[in-house]
């Protein structure tokens, strides 16, 4: 199973908070198999533990070291959002949910944040028109 397909990508999300960002990445990752329902709570736990926000206007919400449990296989949910949203005081139009088994997340966060780096690359990413453009970008992380 592939960490990353277009079932996990959503473009122009009308997403109006973090919460519902974290809970829409979240149940994409359980709807396509890579998580328990469970797995959504521990993205809520870790995020009151330490924000997900990254820079560049990323965040990157996963779950708490002890949701490993909870996670079936290593997978990726990506959400462009149709608009900028305050993610505790940070901007953030990028989200990207991950669920790793193991310490597989560990390798697959370092991927996207070389990725997501350089703030031009981002904005580049959210004028993505189809999850296939998405998937091109992220190639090399899916790998």
């Amino acid at each position: 199973m592939s960490i990353l397909t277009e079932g996990n990508i959503k473009i122009g999300a009308a997403i109006e908070t973090k919460e519902e960002a974290i809970r829409q990445a979240g149940e994409i990752l359980a709807e396509q198999g890579y998580t328990s329902e469970n797995y959504i709570d521990k993205m809520f736990e870790r995020e009151t533990l330490t924000s997900t926000y990254m820079g560049n206007l990323l965040a990157i919400p996963h779950g708490t070291e002890d949701a490993r449990d909870e996670v079936k296989t290593s997978g990726l949910s990506i959400q462009l959002l149709e608009k900028e949203i305050d993610w505790g005081g940070n901007p953030v139009q990028l989200v990207i949910g991950i669920a790793g088994k193991g310490d597989e997340h560990l390798a697959i966060l370092s991927k996207i944040a070389i990725a997501c780096s350089e703030e031009e690359n981002v904005r580049t990413l959210l004028k993505a028109k189809s999850p296939s453009e998405v998937l091109d970008f992220f190639s090399e992380v899916a790998e």
